[in-house]
């Protein structure tokens, strides 16, 4: 019979032997509805896009372009703080990024042309309508390890940006907003946990819905003094009529209150899970999607229709975007098109290659005869010494 005490220790050590699985690290209920509800802002403002002939919409439109793509690129770099080169990452990020890109684009293109005529266009290289995002965000992943690696990051990512604006860089990969809007990807991966709680304290809550409430009204006082191209931030100074000290005020400009309102609007969501908090994890799916909804409002002319183009018609519009985006998240959407968002893509891939590493050499190898090579290799006696040394043992 076994004592108690060689049980225990045989149980010690099955459990030593055994491998311990890491705990599934759980979601932080308010990033997922930051992204729920910062992908309804995406989905409202491209429909509005097509009324921006009625008042209203355009004071909409323009309070919510003014920080709602900055809001989603400040998350996504900070959730690209790890972002290496190692191979698993690398393979995500063509399986969840590049592959859609190149499914999405050709999508987009056929559908333009189908539902709308004109001449088929598919450029991988001059992104279509809002698959510019994906583009960007493959090149702003790859350039994660560089970013980590300055000593002055957002600066140097700020000063980048500005002077793109001071040229045009042409439509090659929207490249003027993958320049343009860096600055706020660095600024994600510079964040960290304890700066987020600082806008979770009650008054900064409070704050932030002022701050929101006085832009939303700021809106409608300059939408028809500003021009719609300064929040698409894929134009140069010039192009929008201005000198390049003027533009870059501007983008100066821009660039702080677009940091404001995204924080402002950070501070309004709710931190516990909420009925909304599992759909976040899926607003990628929201934002390929939706496209095809709003680019069919805009292909039908609504804003010709009077019973559309007006407050009545826009807050209408509104409503059916909020549920658009909300259907969009959820699980039978997801597993009906999961095929083209996340492809499974595992035969495509390989072992990561590798460089051959060089044998180590000596760095001093012996000689047979006591002599030693300067590049630490052994050396092989000469014919002169060999001959000498028999010449004088006989």
């Amino acid at each position: 019979m076994r004592s108690d005490g060689a049980g225990a220790a045989e149980a010690g050590a099955a459990g030593a032997a055994a491998p311990v699985k890491p705990a599934r690290k759980e979601r932080d209920p308010f990033f997922d509805n930051a992204k729920f509800l910062a992908i309804l802002l995406v989905v409202v403002g491209h429909a509005l896009g097509s009324l921006l002939n009625v008042p209203l919409a355009k004071g909409v439109y323009m309070f919510i372009y003014m920080f709602h793509m900055p809001l989603f690129i400040v998350i996504t770099g900070y959730f690209s703080r790890n972002w290496t080169f190692s191979s698993g990452k690398a393979r995500k990020l063509i399986t969840t990024v590049g592959v859609p890109y190149v499914i999405f684009e050709t999508a987009y293109s056929l559908y333009a042309w189908l539902v709308n005529g004109g001449e088929l266009k598919i450029s991988l290289l001059d992104p279509y309508y809002l698959t510019w995002f994906l583009c960007a965000l493959f090149l702003w992943r790859l350039s994660t390890p560089v970013w980590q690696q300055i000593r002055w990051p957002l600066a140097v990512a700020l000063v980048i940006s500005l002077l793109s604006y001071m040229t045009t860089m042409g439509g090659l990969l929207d490249i003027h907003r993958v320049v343009g809007l860096v600055p706020f990807y660095v600024l994600g991966l510079m964040l960290k946990p304890e700066h987020f709680e600082i806008i979770k304290k009650p008054m900064v809550r409070v704050l932030g819905i002022l701050l929101l409430v006085a832009a939303f009204g700021l809106s409608f006082l300059t939408m028809d003094r500003m021009a719609k191209g300064w929040v698409y931030w894929n134009t140069s100074s010039d192009h929008l009529g201005v000198s390049n000290l003027t533009g870059l005020a501007m983008r100066l400009a821009m660039f702080t209150c677009a940091i404001v309102l995204l924080f402002s609007f950070l501070a309004i969501v709710p931190r516990r899970r909420t009925w909304f908090t599992a759909l976040g994890a899926y607003t990628l799916y929201a934002y390929l999607l939706h496209g095809f909804l709003t680019k069919a409002i805009s292909f039908a002319g609504l804003r010709k229709v009077d019973a559309v183009a007006s407050p009545a018609g826009v807050l209408a519009l509104i409503a059916l975007s909020l549920l658009v985006g909300t259907l969009l998240c959820t699980p039978p959407v997801v597993r009906c098109t999961s095929w083209l968002l996340e492809p499974k893509l595992d035969r495509v891939f390989t072992k990561l290659r590798r460089p051959t590493p060089k044998r180590p050499t000596p760095r001093h190898a012996a000689d047979p005869n006591g002599a030693t090579a300067t590049d630490g290799t052994a050396t092989t006696p000469s014919v002169d010494k060999i001959t000498v040394g028999a010449e004088s043992r006989r």
